[in-house]
Order: structure tokens, then sequence, then C-alpha cells
């Protein structure tokens, strides 16, 4: 397995981040070859001494033009800049329209004089093009691309490599001390995080020492300090080498969850690790220890590993490639882990040999230990448990509503998963500001019965529509084929402005739809398709769902018969899809999940006081978990997810192995409050030291280049002290008086296993 795992790469996708069967995805894969594509680069050349409009800046202009184009995956009919013939200035003459384009194709940069750049700078004035090809301070001017995911063999692009080609044949060739390129587009952004993904590996290498170091402080033992990490190492092999038999790569937003599922196993590693060492200083040998060990984690571990399996599974309920791949990673690790945690482990232990000193100084650190626990355990008081209890409904009440409106979705500009100091936001600041079109943007489509260009009611249905919506917050600008109508008709009248109007003669309107016809993005030819394009401020999510209600507004209070509005193309349209699935999918998930706990539990343990007691802590620390994302800005997306899903399976093993001790001393005969007393006792130090190691661990990723990973460490690490607090405290309160409310007319018997 390790044979194939290293020839495991990092593997990204725009389609696969798409949701299968969305209304949005299934307009833009109908018409993406009519409108703007979404997955478009974006590169320009920016003075960074005076103005672009001089002869070396208008060449390197036309060097980077031609370093795109010939760009592999580039559509070349598709690329625009001041330099391509599809780039012309439409004027009204004595003969009529002209349109010529903003340089003529006969014009070498060579040839630049000062009358020929007065020229062409004259010519981007009247073509409007100042905004859109060349910014509003004249200083830097754009190249726009379209970029096919599959090239003509078939083949798709990767991105990591596709990244460092654009940094290799467009940056580090043309940036110099005279100007600066500056690239954006999904290729470029995906490819910045693939890089910074690169990283991951360093950080978890830093986890992996310190768990290492504070194993060995917690049982002082080297073997033992070895062994719950080579067993988790070894499940991460399996799981890596199962992924490239599957055919599958390592997508960078899901680069952490392998490292995750490798906490995980450490977490069940040292609880084993504890058992062990409680047996070793009972005075058993290495292997009754390693027995006991196996037998009395056998119930919690499967619980928690089968939690967590079905915790990840329940991703594959999303419709988007890349979860639905990310499920199958996690799945898998945590498969692997049931094999090299709950049997390799103890069984490897059971090699070891250890001697009655290392013996007694693990029950004296035992005791020593304990002491401070035995404080704790005093929670199991009727009168403490009451306070805790009323403590922990008024911490829920205030996370319920603290995190009631919660983003899902993105919360900042540029690439969220990015810094914002990093080059692309950076890039993306800078060509926002100096634009107007904006990077952003969603295209509604107007369908129509083919053979509709002489109906002037779609026209005017489209222009009623751009008014009610250009002035929403957060439009930028609006383009559209009913603008285009307007221009049109205003330039065939002479430029008289009374005529920038819909013109309502239907062979007026056929003949200037022949006419935009020819611009690519607005049109199909027999006017059964139509286009706007709404240019946004920014792809925050509050944004691009304060645009999608405002269409969806005047959809329904505005129809026309044979007319339908869809909506999405752009690459917003792409995002709100993938957010409105992430919102649907994110409470049947958690449902799920939670039905899963209930009835493992249930069968488990046939008592819905264990039910409740796992349960309702797990659910204090979820919202708690979703109120801290909303304090640190965090939104709900396909990369965050799968960590609160990841939380819940982690969390709930701590109550697994504290309530099944609870469990078999209750079945001895003990009363609730001692052996609620025994179990913290028993398992309560490792169960600390676990959450705080893991955390520590985690928390190391908060200096990462990538900014989702640094979110992501600051959650998890927060999550997993939440849901350990939760199960020292909490689940101890609840258990006392479901035990007092609710009292057992039958004597507790062990749960399976530990009946013999």
């Amino acid at each position: 397995m390790a044979y194939f795992a290293v020839q495991l790469r990092m593997e990204a996708g725009f389609e696969k981040q798409l949701p299968i069967g969305h209304e949005y995805i299934t307009t833009f894969q109908k018409y993406r070859n009519d409108v703007l594509g979404a997955n478009r680069l974006n590169v320009v050349v920016k003075s960074r001494h005076g103005t672009i409009w001089t002869a070396p800046g208008l060449k390197r202009l036309f060097d980077v033009t031609q370093a795109v184009t010939y760009l592999p995956g580039i559509d070349r009919l598709g690329v625009q800049s001041l330099w391509t013939p599809n780039s012309f200035v439409n004027e009204i003459t004595e003969e009529g329209f002209r349109a010529d384009p903003v340089i003529a194709g006969t014009i070498t940069p060579e040839q630049l004089t000062p009358e020929l750049i007065a020229d062409i700078q004259r010519s981007t004035n009247q073509g409007g093009f100042v905004g859109t090809l060349v910014s509003r301070d004249q200083t830097s001017a754009m190249i726009i691309a379209e970029l096919s995911e599959v090239d003509k063999d078939g083949n798709k692009i990767d991105y990591v490599q596709y990244n460092h080609l654009l940094e290799q044949q467009l940056r580090k060739k043309f940036e110099d001390k005279d100007f600066e390129i500056q690239i954006i587009g999904f290729a470029k952004q995906i490819g910045d995080i693939a890089d910074g993904a690169q990283s991951v590996l360093q950080f978890c290498v830093v986890a992996l020492l310190l768990t290492a170091l504070a194993v060995y402080w917690y049982c002082r033992s080297v073997r033992f300090t070895l062994l719950p990490i080579v067993c988790s190492l070894t499940s991460l092999v399996w799981q890596f080498g199962a992924l490239k038999l599957l055919g599958f790569g390592l997508d960078p937003l899901g680069v952490l969850v392998p490292f995750l599922v490798f906490a995980i196993g450490v977490s069940h590693g040292v609880q084993q690790i504890n058992f062990i060492m409680r047996e070793l200083s009972h005075g058993k040998t290495t292997e009754q220890a390693a027995r006991a060990s196996f037998t009395g984690l056998l119930i919690p571990g499967v619980l928690a590993l089968v939690t967590a399996f079905v915790s990840f599974i329940t991703l594959i309920l999303i419709p988007i490639p890349m979860v639905r791949e990310l499920a199958i990673t996690a799945s898998l690790g945590v498969f692997f882990k049931i094999t090299t945690n709950l049997a390799m482990l103890p069984i490897a232990a059971s090699y070891f040999t250890f001697t009655k000193e290392y013996a007694q100084k693990a029950m004296q650190q035992r005791e020593k230990r304990s002491n401070w626990l035995r404080a704790l355990a005093r929670v199991a008081e009727p009168r403490n448990a009451l306070v805790v209890i009323l403590i922990t409904a008024g911490v829920f009440g205030l996370a319920a509503w603290e995190s009631r409106d919660r983003v899902i979705g993105t919360l900042q500009p540029g690439a969220p998963e990015l810094r914002p100091e990093a080059r692309f936001n950076q890039d993306a600041v800078a060509i926002s500001t100096g634009y107007d079109t904006g990077l952003d943007w969603l295209t509604v489509i107007f369908e129509a019965p083919p053979g509709s260009c002489e109906n002037v009611a779609i026209g005017t249905y489209q222009d009623k529509f751009v008014w009610a919506l250009q002035h929403t917050p957060g439009v930028l600008s609006v383009s559209s084929y009913a603008g285009q109508l307007r221009g049109y008709n205003e330039g065939y009248n002479e430029g008289n402005p009374k005529m920038a109007v819909v013109p309502i003669d239907p062979a007026n309107y056929a003949s200037l739809s022949t006419e935009i016809g020819r611009v690519r993005g607005f049109m199909t030819k027999d006017c059964s398709m139509t286009a706007v394009h709404l240019f946004l401020a920014d792809h925050k999510a509050t944004t691009i769902n304060r645009v999608i209600a405002a269409v969806k507004q005047f959809r329904q209070a505005n129809v026309l018969p044979g007319v339908t509005i869809r909506l999405a193309s752009g690459n917003a349209g792409a995002l709100a899809a993938v957010n409105e699935e992430v919102e649907h999918s994110e409470l049947p998930m958690m449902l799920y999940v939670y039905a899963a706990i209930v009835i493992l539990v249930a069968v488990v343990y046939r008592d819905f006081r264990a039910v409740l007691a796992c349960c309702l802590p797990l659910t204090v620390g979820t919202f708690i978990g979703y109120w801290f994302m909303k304090v640190e800005g965090i939104g709900l997306t396909v990369a965050t997810l799968p960590v609160m899903v990841l939380a819940v399976g982690i969390g709930v093993d701590y109550a697994f192995y504290i309530y099944n001790r609870l469990q078999l001393h209750l079945s001895q005969g003990l009363d609730i409050v001692k052996a609620i007393e025994h179990s913290i006792l028993e398992v309560g130090t490792a169960t600390i030291f676990t959450a705080i190691t893991l955390a520590i661990g985690v928390a190391t990723w908060a200096f990462s280049d990538l900014k989702f990973q640094a979110d992501m460490g600051k959650l998890l690490a927060f999550m997993f002290m939440i849901n350990m607090v939760m199960a020292m405290t909490a689940l101890p309160a609840f258990a006392v008086w479901l035990e007092r409310l609710f009292p057992r007319r039958k004597p507790v018997q062990a749960p399976g296993i530990l009946a013999h």
C-alpha cells in the first residue's frame, strides 16, 4: 500500500466543484458556449510608472496577449484585449455603422508612434473599454481568456501544473521593474491553494512531534509512545494507497481530512495505552493488560469509529463530486482505523515486556493524576449536577440564538481560502478597484421558443428586468441583450439619445438582433436565449444571496408567457449553487449523524438514558461550534462542513468512553454517583489529555499560509476542547438527574463483551 500511496497526487478540478443536477448548473452547462464562461482567466499588465499609453506599455500588452492566447486549454477565439480583433469600436458615419478594431490588424508593436498611441487611446474611450479592458486610472490593461478544463484529446487540466505554467510563462517572463503582471481566475486560485496545501505536511509533522512528546510525558515509555502513532500511520498509508487504487487524487480543499482521521486514530490509541497502563499498575502481565484493553474498549471504540464512519459517509448526500470524493477518502480512513487501532494496537502491545518498577511508577503517576480528578468527579453530586445542567442549558440557549444567522458560503472577498496578503487576493483587490465590470458576475438567462427574433416583448421584458436589478446593493454594472438593443438602436438613428430604447418595430428589432448575434455572450442566433450579465462587487455569500433573491422576486412578480427566466451562469451562479446545496444538506446530514448515534447507543446499551446522556452534551457542543464560526467569520462551505461533521464524530468518542465505564460500574452494583466518580477517575485523564494533545496539534495549523487551513485548525482545536468539557461535565450531570427522574426497575447489565 505504501508503494501505491507515494504515487498519490494532488488533483483539483473546476467541474467537480459544481453540484450535479442543480438548477443553476443545468443552465450553466446548457449555455456555457453561448455566454461568458465561468472558468475565466484575467491577466492584467500594469505600468509601475505612469500610464499604459506608452510604446513599451502597449508592446508588453501585445506580448502578454500572445502568450495567453497560446497557453494550453485557452479558447483562442475568445481571448480579448486591446490587441485582439474582437475589440472594436462602433461608429456612426454618413454611410451608416462602421466597426473598426481598437488597434488595426496592420499595426505591429514596432510601428507604434505617439500619434498612433493617441488614436488607440481615443478609440478605447469611444468604444467604452475604459473600466473593462483598460483601468479607470489608465495605468493597466486587461486580457480576458476562457479556459476549457478538458482538451480536444479528452485530457483534464492539471491545475497544480497549470498554475506553475502561468507563473513561468506570464509572471516570471513579463514582470519586471517597469511592469507588474496580475493574474486571477479559478485556475490561478486553485493552483495557489494547492501550492499552499503542500505545506500541510510540515504542520502535520509538527503536530506529530508534539503528540509524540505529549504521549511520552503521559506514559514515560518510548514503545508506548510509538505504538499509537505507528498504528495510526499504518491506516494512513492504507488510506492513501486505497485512494490511488480507486483512481482518486487528493483535492487541495480536502487535504486536511486524512490527517484529521489520523488524529482520530491517535485519540483512540491514547485510550488503549491508558487502559493497558492501568492494568499493568494492578499487577497484570502485558498480555493480560492487552486482552483487558481489547475487551474493555472494543464496544466504545467500535461505537465511536462507526459513528465517525457514518458521519463521513453522509457527505455523499451532497451532490458535489469533490465532497463525495472527500467522503470516500475520510470513510476509508475511519474504516481502516477499526483494524489498526482496535486490534493491531493491543496485539502489538501484548508482545512488550515491562518491569515491576515500571508498573509501580505507572500506578503512582495514576494516583497523582487522580487526585485533582476527584474534585471534578464531584460534578456527580445531585446539587452540583443541577447547577451544571442549568449552566449548560443557558449556554445552549445563548449559542443557539447567536448562531441562528450564521452565513452559508464565503464571508471574505477574493479567495477566502487564501490570506488577505496572498498575491492572488492582492491582485483581485487591485483589479476589482480599477475596473467596472468586477471579477464576479451572475448571468441570468431569458429562454424563449426558437425563432423569437421578432418578439419585441422579450426585449422590453428584459429591459424592465435590468431596470429592477441594476440598483440592487452589490451590483456594480449590468451588460445585457436589452442594453445592446438600446445602443444599436441609438447608433442606427444618428446617435440621437432619444432613440436609446428597445425598438418596438419587429423588423427593426430583428435586424438589430442579427447585429448583436455577432458579439459573443448575449444571445443565440435564433433568439431562443438572451442573457443579462450582472457584475457584482464581490462573491460574498451575502452579496450573491441578495442578488439571487432579487431575481427570484422579479421572476415571480413579472411573468411573460412563453419566456422563462433561468438562473444562473457565471462564477457567482456556480458559487450560489454550491452554497444552496450546502445549506440544504447541512440539516439532513446532521440529523442522519445524530440518528446513527441514537441507534448505536440504543442498540448497545438498550437504555434511553444512555441516548440522552450521550447526545445532549454533543448537541450543545455543536451549537457552540456554530457560534464560534460566526464570531471568527468562518462561513459554512464545502471545506468547513466536513470539519463540523468530524467534530460531531470525534466529540461523541469522549462520551462513549465515559459512559461505557459508567455502565460497567452500575452493573457491579455501585450507585450512580460512585459509578460516575470511578468512571472519571479511570478514563478522565486520558480523555482530557487526548483532547488537549489533539487541540495543540491542530492549533499549529493557525500559522499556515492558507487561511482556510488556519481557520480549520482554530475550529478543530476549539471543538476538541468544547466536546471534552461537555463530556466531562454535562454528561455526568445529565446521567445523575436522568437516573433520579427515571429510576431503574431492573439491575444494569454490562454491555456486550464486558458481561463476560
